[in-house]
């Protein structure tokens, strides 16, 4: 551990929007992680199979329940395809724009013919546990990635509208039973013209318990954070606060895009949820 140096001191306020918020640990990783942002304009130089291949390997290198690698992704570059999936994506056209589109998949599919070719069961893939377990390896896998194609110079951004239209996603990409789309990732050089910044977290008292958890305490300092992340959204041109986010985006089956059919979804291509 080093001292916080004044840099990091205001990437540390900046992941906050708190001016005030001081970390006296750091360290390069840390400093490389108060720098991440969603990025939705790209340029149009290519992501090379070289930087491909080494943000795989970090994804590779991602804790994984029991070793069992419950994950792939579909490396997606060709524009006529990139197109059918924004069309499926909620029509976003950073997809379309991004030359690159990384499709992170819960899979169990290998696992199945792993059993077919030793005539072994697998009779535990049809519990909830296993379909989950599949979707948390895939999203600690892509969270290093994230972090290591931001290392090479890159940007992303998460696309959870790939459960949109999980089985019409899953035919685009050739994907086998027994596997879901569990989100896009659009990777890019940024375009250092696009308006967006570090956007404000939540305060560390609203997320961070001791021993035990302290609803009333997590609580106190929303009203604040609403206000940071308003200020936020008015210097780049967009409305709201955080409480009228949440409050919009889980109202009710409408507001889930169509994912509110995902159980049925998933029971259809062999992850069931007993």
């Amino acid at each position: 551990m080093t001292p916080t140096d004044a840099a990091t001191t205001s990437r540390a306020g900046a992941r906050y929007g708190d001016p005030g918020f001081v970390l006296h640990a750091t360290s390069p990783v840390i400093e490389h992680q108060l720098r991440h942002r969603s990025v939705r304009a790209f340029l149009p130089a290519p992501v090379t199979e070289e930087e491909l291949r080494a943000v795989v390997a970090a994804a590779s290198s991602a804790s994984t329940s029991s070793n069992l690698q419950a994950w792939s992704v579909v490396a997606v570059t060709d524009p006529e395809r990139k197109r059918r999936l924004s069309d499926l994506a909620a029509r976003q056209q950073f997809i379309v724009q991004a030359p690159l589109f990384l499709v992170w998949v819960a899979d169990l599919d290998r696992n199945h013919r792993l059993a077919e070719r030793h005539g072994k069961p697998l009779d535990a893939t049809v519990y909830l546990e296993s379909t989950l377990l599949a979707v948390i390896d895939t999203a600690l896998a892509a969270q290093n990635a994230v972090v290591a194609l931001e290392s090479l110079g890159l940007g992303s951004v998460f696309v959870g509208a790939v459960r949109n239209h999980p089985e019409e996603f899953a035919a685009e990409l050739g994907l086998p039973p027994h596997t879901a789309a569990v989100f896009g990732l659009a990777v890019g050089h940024p375009d250092p013209a696009e308006d967006a910044d570090t956007k404000p977290r939540l305060p560390q008292s609203a997320v961070l318990h001791r021993e035990t958890y302290d609803a009333g305490r997590a609580d106190t300092d929303l009203p604040a954070y609403d206000e940071r992340l308003a200020a936020y959204n008015r210097a780049h041109g967009l409305t709201g606060a955080w409480s009228e986010r949440v409050l919009g985006r889980l109202a009710g089956a409408a507001d889930l895009a169509g994912r509110d059919t995902l159980r049925d979804s998933l029971e259809r291509r062999r992850l069931p949820s007993r």
